[in-house]
């Protein structure tokens, strides 16, 4: 049997309040749900999730608030197997994500940084030896800049993967101050990192911008259409996507980039990664919520013959 790898996940922990509506509001306008429920998300949540589904397994460095809400996800962290030791509690509310869905599964979502803000360098900085552990390090953009640089720092002194979900996209973030290996964005995400909408014909000025922002691989999710994989060294990577009827796209993205860093972990070659990645994405797509529709490793397995007869 194959060792078990530890992926170390920085990154928030939210309470989704999740509205479904016939179809999303114009400016100004007040409309009524056709159903609401509450479920336990946050990116840094949701890809640890996908990542322990795949066969890893994950210490989570997070924050949660006092509140109910807190004590209650920290005891479902624990029983869906992340390793929680380093989440810390923090006087006041626990993230919040407010998620507005229509018929067509497209959303809106606002969120409420909450306890994830209190996420400093220092709770990075203490457990170096998890992150030097580790087979590699995942984070996201709903935390705090500075406890993720020194992840990344740390794993790079060390040579470990460093993958980065750059979102909710900020430009202020300091690229060049650390080696990315691969960098996750949908298509709004990769025109705003690199300042206009990628495509072959770009191919030389995508490799300068990569090489100035010390990203070695940016991979660009799209929906439905295929996934793109732009290298510093190489041709365009062309992966196609599982095809599904989406009930909604909240947590697909997470999907695909835990499963991604999870296959990667375990030694999977990229583009068989990137596979098991997407059927990991379009599978949860077909549920409500981010965390509960993210399929298993034996799930994901089942749809990546599909895939290969495509590519």
């Amino acid at each position: 049997m194959n060792e078990v790898k530890q992926i170390a996940v920085i990154g928030s922990l939210n309470i989704d309040y999740f509205a479904r509506v016939d179809s999303l509001p114009k400016p100004g306008e007040t409309i009524h749900a056709d159903r609401f429920d509450l479920f336990r998300g946050g990116k840094g949540a949701n890809q640890a999730i996908s990542a322990i589904r795949q066969g890893c397994r994950v210490v989570l460095f997070g924050v949660l608030g006092s509140d109910d809400e807190g004590a209650a996800y920290r005891e479902e962290l624990k029983k869906a197997g992340v390793d929680i030791s380093r989440i810390r509690k923090v006087s006041g509310p626990t993230g919040a994500a407010f998620i507005t869905v229509d018929r067509n599964g497209e959303n809106m979502i606002v969120t409420a940084a909450g306890a994830n803000q209190a996420l400093k360098r220092e709770d990075i900085a203490r457990h170096a030896t998890i992150i030097e552990d580790s087979a590699l390090v995942l984070g996201q953009f709903e935390v705090s800049f500075a406890p993720l640089v020194e992840a990344a720092r740390l794993a790079n002194s060390r040579d470990i993967p460093v993958v980065i979900n750059p979102s909710p996209f900020n430009p202020t973030f300091p690229w060049d101050e650390i080696r990315t290996d691969y960098a996750i964005v949908n298509r709004s995400e990769a025109a705003e990192l690199l300042g206009f909408s990628p495509g072959s014909s770009e191919l030389s000025h995508v490799r300068q911008q990569l090489h100035q922002m010390r990203i070695e691989h940016l991979i660009i999710t799209r929906g439905a259409d295929d996934t793109l994989v732009y290298r510093r060294e190489g041709e365009i990577l062309s992966v196609p996507t599982l095809p599904v009827l989406p009930i909604d796209t909240v947590g697909a993205g997470d999907a695909f980039a835990g499963c991604f860093a999870a296959r990667l972990a375990m030694g999977e070659p990229l583009i068989d990664a990137l596979r098991a990645a997407n059927c990991a994405g379009a599978l949860t797509t077909l549920g409500a919520g981010a965390q509960n529709p993210m399929p298993d490793r034996q799930r994901v397995d089942q749809h990546i013959e599909h895939l290969k007869i495509q590519t």
